[in-house]
């Protein structure tokens, strides 16, 4: 029978069949979404302070030899309570991944006086430009911008990885920084922090260092470089200490 002759006998039209499961797939969908969410959660969110999956030194480990943080870039309190030490390759991706735990520790704990933390250059002979990006950082350190340029080298890491021309890029960095640009082009074309990047990389030999990022909380070695276990470490070696 035809729609017309079924709405003249009926006077409503003929009702359509309702996608019954459609309410099921949608449900499901959020189901497994907050699946994933939770299980990120989970997987991301660090220890507490007080959990014995945190590392611990070594037994009977010597306190880091402080006379050698003179061979890398420091921020924060000369007295801070704790100090937390990073062995880096600019050019590393796993680095760059830590780069904004370490941005994090610089606002929430360098600024407030509890930790100093100390950046060590370690470029690695496979990666092309990260003795260039290491000589830019402290280049530009010579115009007061060292950690800007840091943080701008881990942000752009994959713009610069790959250049055969880094230092134009670099120095185009270095503009945005406000940085006099003369200056900076002289200093990476001379190289003249090239030895103080090659006398932090013989600081890792020393120390028998040997992957990029290998992060020290005072003589502690993370095992999961990142923003959980770094800031639970702290937590738990400020609370040693008696601070709040």
């Amino acid at each position: 029978m035809g729609e017309a002759k079924r709405r003249n006998r009926t006077g409503v039209p003929q009702p359509r069949k309702n996608n019954s499961r459609k309410p099921v797939v949608i449900g499901i969908s959020v189901l497994v979404l907050a699946a994933i969410v939770l299980g990120a959660f989970f997987l991301t969110a660090g220890p507490t302070p007080t959990s014995g999956d945190l590392p611990v030194a070594a037994p009977n480990a010597e306190p880091f030899p402080e006379q050698l943080d003179q061979y890398g870039v420091s921020v924060g309190a000369e007295d801070a309570p704790v100090v937390v030490r990073e062995f880096a390759d600019f050019q590393c991706p796993a680095c760059g991944t830590f780069s904004k735990a370490s941005k994090r520790l610089k606002q929430e704990y360098v600024e407030t006086g509890q930790v100093r933390f100390v950046y060590f250059d370690m470029p690695l002979q496979q990666h092309q430009n990260a003795l260039p990006a290491a000589q830019a950082a402290r280049c530009a350190g010579d115009q007061n911008a060292y950690w800007e340029m840091h943080e701008r080298l881990y942000d752009s890491q994959s713009d610069w990885s790959g250049s055969n021309d880094p230092v134009s890029t670099f120095t185009r960095y270095g503009n945005d920084l406000g940085l006099e640009e003369r200056r900076f082009q002289r200093c990476m074309t001379t190289e003249l922090h090239r030895e103080a990047v090659e006398e932090s990389r013989r600081v890792a030999m020393q120390l028998q260092v040997t992957s990029t990022p290998t992060v020290l909380v005072d003589n502690i070695r993370l095992t999961r470089p990142g923003w959980g276990q770094l800031s639970a470490l702290v937590e738990r070696e400020l609370s040693r200490i008696g601070q709040p």
